[in-house]
C-alpha cells in the first residue's frame, strides 16, 4: 500500500472540494493513502467448497497410506 505525506503544504493549492472551510493563507498536512483494489469477481462459498479436496479419505486409502508408511521403516 502507497502511502505520500506532505507537510506544510499551502491549503490555497489544494483542490477546490478540499479547501472548504480552511483557511486559505494556511499549510497543511496532506495524506494520501492508496485503497486496495478489490478483486473483479469474488468468489461465493459453494464455489470454494466445490473447488477444495473431500475432507475424508475411504478405508483403502488409510490403509494405503499406512502400509507405504510401514514399508518406508522397514528400509
Amino acid at each position: 500500500m502507497n502511502r505520500i505525506t506532505r507537510e506544510h503544504y499551502p491549503a490555497s493549492r489544494l483542490p477546490e472540494d478540499l479547501r472548504a472551510g480552511v483557511d486559505p493563507s494556511s499549510t497543511v498536512t496532506v495524506t494520501i493513502v492508496e485503497e486496495e483494489k478489490r478483486p473483479g469477481k469474488v468468489m461465493t462459498l459453494e464455489e470454494i467448497f466445490a473447488l477444495r479436496r473431500p475432507p475424508f479419505r475411504t478405508a483403502e486409502e488409510i490403509d494405503d497410506d499406512l502400509r507405504k508408511q510401514r514399508d518406508e521403516g522397514d528400509d
